[in-house]
């Protein structure tokens, strides 16, 4: 299993630190495909309590378990992380000891249509800490490159922080460094070469969606 979400974000800062610290509630992981069952044995075992309905109708690519301790839900996404945009998390794994590698991290968040604050001020971490070696621009600008839709939302998000960037509190510094990262990191997304499928359904364009709606979370258990 590795750290997914805003967790992830953290761990991946310098001493834990991110540059823009928000409060983490939930917990969410990733781990390979067919695993629900050693997944389900070691949270169950940890004091986690399964959401058996949820998991019999979704178990295939995603578990739900409550920490009721703490108040805490954890989410395990197998194989993909499959929310507005289907993103391959499980087959890097074994890069970082701890997270997903910070392309499939970036990824998670620049795949969401309905972008909140805690996602920018994720997307604002993440550029701020890493340079674009490290984040492996070239691995997400393939991705997008297959897949218009994942390519059209990322824009959507990576224009949306740029713009949105003064209603943090950031140090003119801090700014410039995630300024010119996320725009280098477009600049390598559009310069990647797109596939066949890519271009025939550009010409669709906005006209038909191009996003999934995430499935909503379940009730916590009572």
């Amino acid at each position: 299993m590795r750290l997914l979400g805003g967790v992830a974000v953290c761990l991946q800062a310098p001493d834990d630190h991110p540059l823009l610290p928000r409060r983490v509630g939930d917990i969410d992981v990733a781990t390979k495909r067919d695993t629900k069952r050693a997944a389900t044995d070691v949270l169950t075992r940890a004091g986690y309590s399964p959401d058996v309905h949820f998991n019999a109708f979704h178990g295939a690519h995603r578990l739900v378990f409550y920490d009721e301790a703490n108040g805490r839900k954890l989410d395990v996404f197998m194989g993909d992380f499959a929310m507005c945009h289907v993103i391959p998390i499980a087959d890097r794994l074994e890069k970082e000891p701890l997270t997903v590698p910070l392309a499939e991290l970036m990824l998670t968040k620049l795949q969401i249509v309905e972008l909140t604050e805690r996602d920018q001020s994720d997307i604002y971490n993440l550029t701020y800490h890493h340079d674009l070696a490290e984040i492996e621009a070239g691995y997400i600008a393939d991705l997008c490159a297959k897949d218009w839709g994942l390519w059209r939302t990322a824009k959507k998000t990576v224009e949306h922080c740029l713009s949105n960037m003064e209603s943090y509190d950031l140090a003119p510094k801090a700014a410039g460094t995630i300024t010119e990262r996320l725009k280098a990191l477009w600049k390598r997304i559009e310069e990647a070469p797109k596939t066949t499928r890519w271009k025939l359904r550009s010409r669709v364009g906005d006209r038909v969606r191009w996003y999934e709606e995430p499935e909503e979370d379940p009730a916590p258990a009572t």
